[in-house]
């Protein structure tokens, strides 16, 4: 995969329309490395996306529970750290499927790297993709979130959209747990945009309403991590950064400041961590943030970090002229 080409140490930011980084689309998904395990295995039931008949009138829901909740039940529901996912049903067929979108290596992988001893860059195990499968688990959805109709559909408009998904899923590769911004406030300059399953939920649920779906008037709340900091600043790719070349200072800083969040550490190990983190990122007010493939400085503002949930409303249906609906 190609870097993007080197830039001097601290290039100011450069900003998109509206001053906001994106997640890139890339034109192929990487063959993950065999040092990248995942403690839980990605999408072990999966199958393939059905073709529907376009007369076939399939039932959309929206699913939503706490994140890990098979190990750890209802406790992360009640910070309102949630999973987010789609539901499907044929009338014609009366089968039920499940639409997701989550980290190949669980979320610990997706948002800090490893420190292997044998390399100088941080190696980063972080992809994210969609999968599809064949059932709803009512318990799993119900019994601490929700499992609520919101659409109904043609077979069509499901087989339109199964190409968007395998289309969306081979670009959009790479997991971003954090939303950047400069202040709390609705009005304040977004710097990074995340990009995890309730963005693959709202990215599908829009491009429903673009095929001509309508869509129920209800509430939908979704779980969003902020970091709140001052402009950011550009500091490389890893290349420039780590590489012959590179600034061996800002090296030793970044991979300083990653070392507190390695995994499987003692509960002493951990504790001296978490001091490391806040000593880091509230005392000192630093944050390097790894974003497409570029390394950044984040100087952070209070409140620091937030984890809100969020109603984001569902669309409104695009093309009232499509047939077959």
């Amino acid at each position: 995969m190609e870097w993007q080409s080197i830039l001097a140490w601290r290039v100011p930011w450069t900003k998109e329309p509206g001053g906001l980084q994106s997640m890139r689309r890339f034109s192929f998904r990487p063959e993950p490395d065999p040092y990248c395990q995942a403690k839980y295995t990605f999408c072990p039931t999966g199958s393939p996306i059905p073709v529907m008949k376009d007369d076939d009138v399939i039932e959309v829901f929206r699913l939503q529970a706490p994140v890990w909740e098979f190990k750890y039940g209802d406790l992360l529901g009640h910070l309102k750290i949630m999973h987010d996912a789609i539901g499907f049903r044929s009338t014609l067929t009366e089968k039920n499927y499940t639409m997701e979108w989550y980290e190949l290596f669980q979320l610990g992988n997706c948002t800090f790297p490893h420190l292997r001893p044998e390399m100088n860059a941080p190696f980063w195990c972080n992809q994210g993709a969609a999968c599809f499968f064949e059932g709803i688990d009512d318990n799993h959805w119900k019994e601490n979130g929700t499992l609520v109709l919101v659409a109904t559909i043609s077979g069509g408009m499901f087989n339109k959209m199964a190409k968007w998904v395998k289309q969306d899923n081979e670009t959009g590769i790479y997991y971003e747990t954090w939303t950047v911004q400069a202040s709390p406030k609705k009005e304040a300059e977004k710097w990074f945009e995340s990009y995890d399953c309730s963005k693959f939920v709202l990215r599908t649920y829009e491009k429903l309403a673009e095929l001509g779906a309508d869509f129920k008037k209800i509430e939908t709340n979704y779980t969003r991590i902020f970091l709140y900091s001052g402009e950011p600043t550009y500091l490389g790719n890893e290349t420039s950064v780590f590489g012959p070349t590179g600034n061996k200072t800002l090296a030793l800083a970044i991979k300083k400041f990653y070392y507190p969040f390695k995994p499987h550490l003692s509960t002493k190990e951990f504790l001296l961590s978490l001091l490391q983190i806040f000593d880091a990122v509230v005392i000192h007010r630093e944050f390097y943030l790894f974003y497409n493939f570029e390394y950044w400085f984040l100087p952070m503002k209070s409140p620091f970090i937030k984890i809100t949930y969020e109603e984001i409303p569902l669309p409104n249906r695009k093309n009232r002229t499509l047939s077959g609906l």
